[in-house]
């Protein structure tokens, strides 16, 4: 099944739950995707624990959604209790809006991945969807058109709703579970259930495990689980007790630590920049003592000796070390803090690539005291021995989760006999779990979602609109009274939304050609008319985001402009999103086509990232070229009316400019330092050199090396009928477009 959420993942874009019983592998598969994907993607998860251990970040956060209670419709305001923080579709909207980092966050994803989708109620992933239809600026398409995979298991922790909100909620929703969210109900979704257990092998604790998920447990069930019943449970030795409510976990761990004679340490952690108390995977203070009985709460990453969930005993203590003695093999090993990191998502504005950046860290030793432990944080650990005690359940599926920790029914220690009373699952759940696809109906569903996913990215590709309705936003706020834009500046964003709208009315007629070709199943000319449009609208994008470049470089050497960047930063992102798109289509249809388990694109990430560096790089070398003949205008204006007012005639030395760069060059300065020294980029610096080798007023041997020689020359003979570009990519960047060009024109004769 692994295969197969790969694949619907990889080639389609319908929705997907992946779930199955504890010990299958959801999390493994989590952390390993970004090795099986084409797909840009985040991941959030409903609580900031969740979130830490799935390596992403919290749904509120990421989404800006206020604490409270989301009504799915437009209602501006309604006549609420003064208990209840309700906001609707045009509240969010309206009082809560999204910042723009995070907008360009949510734009860029093709996926969105919600981890403990258990936890995650039907409102909140509603008010999700409104979101993310909001900033993709596509409302007729669940989340915007992005795919979203939600990954849990909906046995283990429900989702909390207080009973103010019920009454609220219930005249939306049947019941308050993910799976009822009305983003959902139009188009559904796959659902995929991991079935290999990995934490248990023992077949007759599978099948009880079975019968209590499903609610179908059997007398026989009941007698087998009594059987592990000890009276005198408590004096176990290096065992944990598994219990229902804090209090009682709390009060074991404190009686049990005070019984020993040892000194107390504290250990303080070490938190760096922002790293909110809410995501504390440890107590910021821990009090241990030497012969305490802890639990580790990480694998070991150097040589896999413990496991997050082993138990040990403490036999010596320092500040930044201490010494365990391992319970399941007597192994003394040495621990050291280990680094929790809190991440947040955002677009790279020199790339506009979507990064994690780390904005706080939390450094503790990776245990805690562990005689005892709730069910509800005992999800995700695994343990060899543990003592049951659940006489007190309260939540369904309470039972379940305690037991399914344990790996075989051999290490179950129970304190009280089990009550049948109390080992019901929820029945909405119970139906929802027996609602899955069988395998051959996920194979048709995935043939069919493949075809319809490969019209989507044919339509989506060449699709316009939102950046045209963007472009057109910022050209009716930039009013041509404001001193921002002066006349030499307000036409290129005027022209880039011509250009746009032009090839929007053009690129509808293509997509409907590739869309037929795809149907009537011409794959070859399909893929004939895609590399040549590919290539078309890869140009004209280049082109464009090289005027909105030198604009923005424009703009920045002005004041009182932050507002206005701000907009233009927008759309760059945009341009760069439509750029990417663009040329991944051909690559990514060529795979679906083909059936690719995996379809690499990274050679395409790389293209793109030299493209953007060279469009910077050509944008800042005009607004430098052109500050600079500014400049000199200026002064020279400002002599010829100092020497009108003196009734003098002052004959100005005007120097060839490329004669000064080579005076400059032979007296043995680099690049830089004439740039610097002129007031000119590193670019028009190497324009100069270049002229005057091509005029034999400098040798090539003193620009270029005989190694840079002789490597461009094999460029230019591998790639040279493609033009400049293709040589400077195939030489991977090593070598600047000056060099190139003095090569290229040397063999040219």
């Amino acid at each position: 099944m692994i295969d197969k959420a790969t694949a619907f993942i990889n080639s389609t874009n319908c929705h997907i739950y992946l779930t199955g019983k504890a010990g299958t592998g959801k999390t493994t598969f989590l952390r390993s995707l970004g090795e099986r994907t084409h797909k840009r993607f985040i991941v959030v998860a409903p609580t900031g624990i969740a979130a830490l251990n799935a390596g992403g970040t919290t749904i509120h956060s990421m989404f800006q959604l206020p604490l409270g209670t989301f009504l799915p419709d437009r209602t501006p305001a309604g006549n609420f209790s003064s208990d209840a923080n309700v906001y609707t579709q045009y509240t969010l909207t309206r009082k809560h809006p999204i910042s723009a980092a995070k907008k360009q966050v949510l734009r860029s994803i093709d996926l969105l991945i919600i981890d403990e989708v258990s936890m995650l109620r039907a409102d909140v992933l509603d008010a999700m969807d409104y979101r993310m239809r909001s900033v993709k600026g596509n409302y007729s398409q669940s989340f915007g058109g992005v795919q979203v995979l939600m990954i849990g298991d909906m046995f283990q922790l429900p989702p909390i709703v207080k009973d103010y909100e019920r009454n609220l909620l219930k005249r939306y929703y049947h019941h308050f579970f993910f799976f009822e969210a009305k983003a959902l109900q139009p188009d559904g979704f796959a659902f995929i259930e991991l079935d290999k257990v990995f934490r248990q092998s023992d077949q007759q604790f599978i099948q009880l495990l079975n019968h209590l998920r499903e609610n179908q447990v059997t007398a026989e069930d009941i007698e087998l689980l009594n059987q592990h019943v000890q009276p005198n449970a408590d004096d176990v030795q290096h065992v944990i007790t598994l219990t229902t409510h804090n209090y009682k976990a709390d009060e074991m761990n404190r009686n049990r630590l005070q019984s020993i004679s040892s000194e107390t340490s504290f250990f303080e952690a070490i938190v760096d920049g922002d790293f909110p108390e809410s995501m504390d995977p440890l107590p910021r203070i821990m009090e241990l003592k030497v012969d305490a009985q802890v639990m580790f709460v990480r694998n070991d990453s150097n040589g896999g000796r413990y496991y997050n969930g082993s138990l040990a005993t403490i036999i010596d203590m320092a500040e930044d070390q201490m010494k365990v003695r391992l319970h399941d093999s007597n192994l003394i090993v040495s621990v050291e803090r280990e680094t929790w990191e809190n991440k947040k998502y955002m677009v790279s504005p020199e790339t506009r690539d979507l990064d994690e950046e780390v904005i706080g860290t939390f450094q503790q030793f990776p245990i805690k005291l562990a005689w005892a432990v709730t069910v509800h944080k005992s999800q995700g650990l695994t343990f060899d021995r543990a003592i049951i005690d659940v006489g007190q359940a309260f939540a369904p599926g309470q039972v379940y989760v305690a037991l399914s920790r344990l790996r075989s029914l051999d290490g179950l220690i129970l304190k009280t006999r089990i009550d049948p009373s109390v080992i019901q699952n929820d029945h909405e759940v119970v139906a929802f779990s027996k609602t899955k696809h069988l395998s051959d109906q996920l194979a048709r569903m995935l043939e069919e979602r493949r075809i319809v996913y490969m019209e989507e990215l044919i339509r989506d590709t060449f699709r316009f609109e939102m950046l045209i309705k963007e472009l057109e936003s910022v050209v009716k706020e930039s009013d041509p009274s404001s001193e921002v834009l002066d006349e030499t500046m307000r036409p290129i964003l005027s022209r880039i939304l011509s250009v746009l709208r032009t090839e929007d009315e053009h690129s509808k007629r293509y997509a409907m050609q590739l869309k037929d070709l795809l149907l009537s199943a011409n794959h070859t000319l399909l893929m004939e008319r895609l590399e040549k449009g590919v290539e078309y609208y890869i140009d004209k994008f280049e082109n464009i985001i090289g005027d909105l470049l030198l604009h923005m470089h424009q703009i920045r050497q002005r004041t009182g402009v932050k507002g206005y960047l701000a907009i233009l930063d927008s759309v760059d992102q945009l341009l760069m999103k439509k750029y990417e798109d663009i040329s991944r289509a051909k690559v990514v249809i060529e795979g679906l086509l083909n059936h690719a388990p995996f379809i690499d694109v990274g050679f395409i990430e790389r293209q793109r990232v030299l493209l953007r560096e060279r469009l910077m790089e050509q944008a800042r070398a005009q607004v430098v070229d052109i500050a600079s003949k500014g400049e000199k205008k200026k002064t020279a204006a400002k002599k010829m009316k100092s020497n009108a007012v003196l009734s003098k005639k002052v004959k100005v030395d005007r120097k060839d400019t490329v004669d000064h760069t080579i005076g400059l060059w032979r007296e043995g300065k680099t690049l830089e330092e004439i740039g610097a020294e002129r007031v000119l980029s590193v670019a028009t610096i190497e324009s100069h050199i270049v002229k005057a080798i091509e005029s034999g007023r400098l040798p090539i041997e003193s620009f270029v090396l005989p190694n840079e020689l002789s490597a461009i020359e094999e460029a230019i003979s591998a790639f040279g009928k493609d033009g400049l570009k293709a040589i400077y990519e195939g030489l991977n960047g090593q070598f600047s477009y000056g060099k190139i060009k003095a090569v290229s024109n040397q063999l040219r004769g």
